[in-house]
């Protein structure tokens, strides 16, 4: 048995924006890590539309408090499709280079402090495009923005020596994750979605090693 408390730290999608039993992929693992015995406690630090500016401005003090010293704890991050949305005049919410930058920044802080993994971002359904939430403009998210940032991120997390799960290389082109996005916005799937986002980190080598030891 192994005692445990993990901060995920993300955007609308570690939140679980349209999961109507409200456990997104975090409350997920941690019932799943709970009903083998551990004693797990996760925290969801998910907020909608987060940047990678927003995680970095956040995140320290936000896990500082929930992690202290006394106890094990881990670091789990999942951002990115955010700053790869295009707003109504063109731009970028965040550039590439600046969201490698940032990545790189917050990763290295993090892996400095705890144990830390890494979930890529994930495929939406460009034919539910631009999507558009109450109190946000209408943004618009490409695969092809989606699939270059990740593969930066990748190359980020070697460097660093970070494990990195590539959700996108995953997920892409699977028919049933498009299924599930059709069914939630095309960003956010259903609560089946984030059932498969938890099985894939559930069985993924460098999150089993925090429990099976």
């Amino acid at each position: 048995m192994t005692a445990i408390r993990v901060c995920c730290i993300g955007d609308s999608i570690t939140l679980g924006t349209g999961d109507t039993a409200m456990l997104g992929w975090p409350g997920r693992i941690g019932r799943a890590e709970a009903s083998r015995g551990h004693d797990v406690t996760v925290y969801n630090l998910g907020i909608r539309a987060d940047t990678s500016q927003m995680i970095a401005g956040r995140w320290l003090a936000e896990c500082n408090a929930r992690l202290p010293d006394a106890f094990a704890g881990g670091l789990v991050f999942a951002f990115g499709v955010n700053d790869t949305a295009q707003e109504t005049d063109g731009s970028l919410r965040v550039s590439s280079g600046e969201s490698i930058e940032l990545a790189r920044r917050i990763i290295a802080v993090a892996k400095a402090w705890k144990p830390t993994l890494w979930l890529g971002p994930l495929p939406v359904e460009e034919r539910r495009m631009p999507i558009s939430i109450p109190g946000s403009p209408p943004r618009d998210f490409r695969n092809e923005r989606i699939a270059v940032l990740s593969g930066h991120y990748t190359n980020v997390a070697a460097e660093l020596g970070v494990p990195y799960l590539d959700l996108f290389g995953r997920l892409s082109g699977d028919r049933r994750w498009a299924e599930l996005l059709a069914d939630g916005d095309g960003v956010h799937p259903t609560g089946a979605g984030y059932q498969v986002i938890s099985d894939l980190l559930g069985e993924w080598p460098s999150w089993r090693a925090w429990f099976d030891r």
